[in-house]
């Protein structure tokens, strides 16, 4: 027992969570047996073939355990599975796919029990506390469930706000999830010394990323903190609603918001009736997420229909029947990713090669932002990529459904087998930014079967092309100021230097001296001219899209300076 302390995986003391936890082991045990009979040691003895025939059912048989399992033990598996679901570069199709339908639904709690949790944690009876509250939960899911209510007048004068959600943790939920925890610590020691899941990922990290999330997501404080810096990035954004955080009645395992309760994203009949056409929610939904991942860094990683409303706004418009406005309303801040400086900067270039349809240019910004290692060579990936824009690049989800799907299964078959080979791993920042973009596509093309994801991608990546070559700009001038300052002192520095040559404080031992320093003079005034030819003429370049008259005329002011730096080498110290 003192061993398993110090490994940090102690057995949970209770009899319940001691047998929750032997259950999860016994199902990781016996998926690592039958993967290391089939996988390990059957092609060592020349029977490999057995494992290949029947993988793919093999594959299916132990994520459909593990569905069920999830099912019936609720807490931190249901999570998971949908974790494990978008982890592409660890797990096979058949896996991934078969986890992809697992819903974080469960039996609701009874209210009760809901109600002491609740008020151990507000420290008041929930009669005092909110004026009114729904026994029956709006939504039930394995970390907590959250109820309808009204804030007490005394509150709602406070705030000025009546209608509210109560999100309460179910209660026992932190023991669940350290029991979950302890489990899977022990189950990713087990995979490190596999070598076949050591060569490809860090198990034991990858434990420690899915725990630092689940603890982040059952600490409400944590959410409304991150729901307030959400609401702080859109400020002033029309397109953008988050609901308000009521602080009074708020606690690390409960969180009273704004009720926000609107259509449903994806509910297509409620949109029509209230005159908002469905194709454009996708493209105003695809581009705030643009916005969040590629300019604020900062991006709600679980945008499924459940957590975003579209909320009609009042107009004051009296002119006609003219579609009313709406806005796209954010609730559920538990799963938010972040994104660094120089990851955004990468997945700038990465958006920009995409939308031109440029394989090559696309594996290189993978390669940038830290998903392949230096080692791995892409030849073939590069291939792969080129075909694939080649043959469906600018299909939308209409023109994609009429392809032949023989066709479509022998490119993904070539396509696994050449990603496969290659050495890489999904950092979390990128983990999370591939399911909020996987679930983006998904509920645009819910929304709009004939969403075209390249139609909304090329816009946002025409703007990230300006603005990158404005900052390229800035970028050249800068460093043209820096050797234009060094070249304007180059000439006082040679005067000095013949001065000092005159007034015989220099001894010259070569006659040739004095025409070097007049060539080195000469030279000082052609780099200065050839770095403001550069400067404007890249300048001029840039700005013309925007302003042709500024632009024109920086292109056609770099002619003097190219005539002074040519013409300079033609005649000497004249010029």
């Amino acid at each position: 027992m003192a061993a398993r302390r110090r490994e940090g995986d102690d057995l949970p003391d209770d009899r319940d969570a001691r047998a929750r936890y032997r259950r999860i082991l016994r199902f990781a045990a016996r998926a690592l047996v039958v993967t290391w009979w089939f996988e390990l040691f059957l092609p060592r003895i020349g029977l490999g073939w057995i494992g290949v025939r029947g993988r793919s059912a093999r594959m299916q048989r132990i994520a459909r355990r593990f569905h069920a399992l999830a099912i019936d033990l609720g807490g931190l598996m249901i999570k998971v599975g949908q974790f494990m679901s978008s982890r592409l570069d660890v797990l096979p199709p058949e896996i991934t796919k078969e986890l992809e339908g697992l819903q974080d639904e469960v039996p609701a709690v009874p209210f009760p029990l809901i109600r002491a949790e609740a008020e151990g944690e507000l420290g008041v009876t929930l009669d005092r506390a909110f004026a009114a509250m729904e026994t029956v939960p709006v939504a039930a899911a394995s970390l907590g469930q959250a109820h309808r209510a009204r804030l007490s007048p005394e509150d709602a004068a406070l705030t000025g706000l009546d209608a509210v959600v109560v999100k309460v943790q179910r209660p026992g939920i932190q023991d669940i999830v350290d029991t979950d925890l302890a489990a899977l610590r022990r189950v990713g020691r087990w995979l490190s010394h596999v070598r076949i899941v050591s060569d490809r990922v860090d198990a034991p990290q990858l434990v420690e990323e899915f725990a630092e999330t689940s603890l982040e997501e059952i600490d409400y404080l944590h959410e409304a903190a991150n729901g307030e810096r959400f609401a702080a990035d859109f400020a002033g954004d029309p397109r953008v609603g988050v609901p308000a955080v009521v602080w009074e009645r708020t606690s690390r395992r409960t969180l009273t918001l704004e009720d926000v309760t609107a259509i449903k994203i994806t509910d297509h009949e409620s949109l029509r009736a209230a005159g908002i056409d469905p194709a454009e929610v996708a493209q105003v939904f695809a581009s705030v997420m643009f916005d969040q991942v590629f300019t604020h860094g900062f991006f709600h990683a679980d945008p499924h229909p459940g957590n975003i409303f579209v909320t009609p706004m009042p107009t004051t418009d009296a002119a006609g029947p003219a579609t009313p406005p709406w806005r796209l309303t954010f609730i559920d801040f538990g799963m938010m990713g972040e994104v660094p400086p120089s990851l955004r900067a990468g997945l700038r270039r990465l958006m920009i090669a995409v939308a031109a349809r440029d394989g090559v240019a696309l594996v290189q910004s993978i390669r940038d932002v830290g998903v392949l290692l230096p080692s791995a060579d892409t030849s073939e990936l590069e291939r792969a990529m080129t075909q694939l824009f080649a043959r469906f690049g600018g299909m939308g989800f209409a023109e994609l459904r009429e392809v032949d799907p023989r066709e479509f299964r022998a490119f993904a078959i070539e396509f696994q087998d050449v990603v496969r080979t290659l050495p890489f791993q999904l950092p979390e920042n990128f983990l999370l930014i591939v399911r909020a973009m996987s679930l983006t596509s998904g509920v645009c093309s819910a929304l709009d079967p004939a969403f075209n994801l390249w139609d909304a991608v090329e816009p946002y990546a025409s703007r990230l092309v300006r603005e990158e070559g404005r900052n390229a700009v800035t970028d050249v001038l800068r460093r043209a100021l820096t050797s234009l300052t060094t070249a304007s002192r180059l000439p006082g520095r040679v005067d000095d230097l013949i001065t000092r040559v005159e007034d015989h404080r220099i001894t010259l031992p070569d006659p040739a001296l004095e025409r070097r320093v007049a060539r080195l003079e000469q030279l000082g005034r052609r780099t200065l001219s050839g770095l403001l030819f550069a400067g404007l003429l890249v300048g001029g370049a840039v700005i013309r899209p925007d302003d042709a008259v500024l632009g024109g005329v920086l292109m056609t002011g770099s002619l003097l300076p190219l005539a002074h730096a040519v013409l300079a080498g033609v005649f000497g110290r004249r010029w």
